[in-house]
C-alpha cells in the first residue's frame, strides 16, 4: 500500500497543468456505450476511478485502445454481457451510471451496488426514479445486486427529480436520449460536467436542450453515431491547487484551468475563497494564484461568524469543503464550516486537530474554525479516509512544520492524477513509498 511523506514549510511555486474532469470522464465513458460507433475522448486524466471504468468496459466487451496524452478511443461495437462484475462496481461510485447506457442500448443489466467515498449516506432513490420514469422495471435481490429490464424506453413526458442531483440527472438523460418520445427532466443537475456530458451527447447526435439550466429537454432519437470530444478542467483539483498555494504562501500558475473552452468558470468558488481570504487573476486559460494573500476571513453582516455551506451547481461544491476548511485554518479569523450533504465528511477533522488546528466539530455536519494555526507534523501517520479528505491532509502536511506520512494514498490517486509528481514540480518535497504508483491500464 502505497504513502507519501511530506516535508512541510515549502512554498509551491512555478506551473501545474489542470487534468481533466474526474467527474466528466467517468460519464463520458458509460455513454459509449450508446453508440455503436468509434468515439475518440481527449483531456482524460490518468486516476484510479478512470482506470477501472475502463476495465468495466472492456469486461463488456468494448474495445478500448490508448491513443497517449490523455486520449482514448472506444468502440463499443460488440457489447457481449449486460454484467457488471461486483469486484469492479465496488470500486467506484460511477459504476451505476452505466445503468442507463446499458439500458438504452441493451434493454437490461445487473448491477452490483456501487462503490465509493464513505463520507455518509448517498442514497440512489432519484436514480431508481429517472430510470422507472422512462419504463425501466428494477428488482433489488438479497446481495443488494440491481436487476434492470426494459425491452423499450419510453420519453418520460415531464419528469421533477426530487433533488437535483448529478448522477440522476446524467443516467436519466443517457437513457432519454434513445427512449422513443420526449423527455423533459425538472430539477436537473447543472455541474460542469452535467453539461459537458450534454454537450458530448448533442456531438454524436442527441437532441437536448437546455444545457447549463435546471430543465433540460431530451428528445429521444433512433441512434447515435461516432465522434470526437475534449473534456474540460477538472475544478475541483483547481480548487485544490488554488489552496495548496494559498496555505504554503506560494505562487503557482494553474494552466488549461478552462481547458475546453466552453466558459465553465470556477463561479462562487471564487467568491467564497474571497471569504477566507484567497484571491487569484484569471489570465485566459489560465489561473494565477499569487503569493500575497490576506488570509483573513471576511466577517458576515454584523460582524457574525460566516458560514460556508456546499449547495448543488452554481453553488460552492460539496467536494471542496475538505479543501476550504484546511486553509480556513491557516487563515486568521474564524468560520463554521455546515456540509448539510454529507454527514461524515468532516470525521477527518480529528487528525487535523492532533497536528495543532483549532477546529471545534460541532456534530458530524458542521465543524468551527479559529485560525491562524500552526500545523505541526504526524510523523506516526495519518489514514486517508476519501479522495477529498485525503487532498486536505495533503495539505495541511505542505503548510505543517516537519515531516508528515499519508497512508492509503490509494484514494487520493482515484481522483487525483499524479499528484505527487505535480507537487514536485511545485518545489514541494514530496515521496511516495510502497507502491507501484498510478499506472495506465494495459502497462
Amino acid at each position: 500500500m502505497s504513502r507519501l511523506i511530506i516535508e512541510g514549510g515549502h512554498k509551491l511555486r512555478g506551473n501545474v497543468t489542470a487534468s481533466g474532469n474526474k467527474n466528466a470522464a467517468l460519464k463520458l465513458l458509460p455513454a459509449c456505450l450508446l453508440t455503436d460507433e468509434p468515439v475518440i475522448l481527449h483531456n482524460i486524466p490518468d486516476i484510479d476511478d478512470v482506470r477501472t471504468a475502463l476495465t468495466i468496459l472492456q469486461d463488456l466487451g468494448v474495445e478500448v485502445s490508448h491513443l497517449g496524452e490523455g486520449s482514448w478511443r472506444i468502440h463499443a461495437a460488440n457489447v457481449r454481457k449486460t454484467e457488471i462484475k461486483a469486484s469492479l462496481a465496488s470500486l467506484i461510485r460511477a459504476s451505476f451510471v452505466f445503468s442507463g447506457p446499458m439500458l438504452a442500448r441493451l434493454g437490461q443489466i445487473t448491477l452490483p451496488g456501487p462503490g465509493g467515498d464513505l463520507i455518509g449516506g448517498r442514497p440512489l432513490d432519484t436514480n431508481i426514479q429517472g430510470l422507472e420514469a422512462l419504463g425501466v422495471e428494477i428488482s433489488l435481490d438479497r446481495n443488494g445486486t440491481f436487476h434492470m429490464r426494459a425491452p423499450f424506453l419510453l420519453g418520460a413526458g415531464y419528469l421533477l427529480l426530487a433533488e437535483a442531483s448529478v448522477t440522476a440527472t446524467e443516467n436519466t438523460l443517457m437513457a432519454a436520449v434513445l427512449a422513443k418520445g420526449e423527455t423533459i427532466i425538472d430539477n436537473a443537475a447543472r455541474e460542469p460536467h452535467t453539461q459537458d456530458l450534454c454537450h458530448f451527447l448533442n456531438s454524436l447526435g442527441a437532441q437536448i436542450e437546455g444545457i447549463g439550466s435546471s430543465r433540460l429537454s431530451i428528445q429521444g432519437v433512433d441512434s447515435l453515431h461516432g465522434g470526437e470530444f475534449t473534456i474540460g478542467a477538472d475544478y475541483i483539483e483547481v480548487g485544490s491547487f488554488i489552496g495548496a498555494a494559498a496555505v504554503t504562501g506560494g505562487e503557482i500558475r494553474i494552466k488549461k484551468a478552462n481547458a475546453n473552452g466552453r466558459g465553465h468558470s470556477l463561479g462562487i468558488i471564487d467568491y467564497i475563497f474571497r471569504q477566507i481570504g484567497v484571491c487569484w487573476l484569471e489570465e485566459g486559460e489560465d489561473i494565477l494564484v499569487p503569493a500575497e494573500q490576506s488570509m483573513r476571513i471576511i466577517p458576515a453582516f454584523g460582524r457574525r461568524i460566516p458560514q460556508i455551506k456546499p449547495h448543488p451547481w452554481p453553488g460552492f461544491p460539496p467536494d471542496l469543503m475538505s479543501i476550504a476548511l484546511v486553509v480556513a485554518s491557516q487563515a486568521n479569523g474564524s468560520v463554521l464550516l455546515h456540509d448539510w450533504m454529507y454527514e461524515s465528511r468532516f470525521f477527518f477533522v480529528d487528525k487535523l486537530i492532533f497536528m495543532g488546528a483549532q477546529i471545534v466539530l460541532c456534530d458530524p455536519h458542521r465543524v468551527l474554525v479559529q485560525g491562524p494555526s500552526p500545523l505541526y507534523a504526524n510523523p506516526q501517520g495519518v489514514t486517508s479516509p476519501d479522495i477529498r479528505a485525503g487532498m486536505a491532509m495533503v495539505l495541511a502536511a505542505l503548510c505543517a512544520r516537519g515531516t508528515s506520512t499519508i497512508h492509503n494514498i490509494q484514494q487520493i490517486d482515484r481522483g487525483y492524477e499524479k499528484i505527487d509528481d505535480k507537487l514536485r514540480s511545485l518545489g514541494a518535497n514530496v515521496i511516495r513509498e510502497n507502491g507501484q504508483g498510478q499506472g495506465l491500464i494495459g502497462q
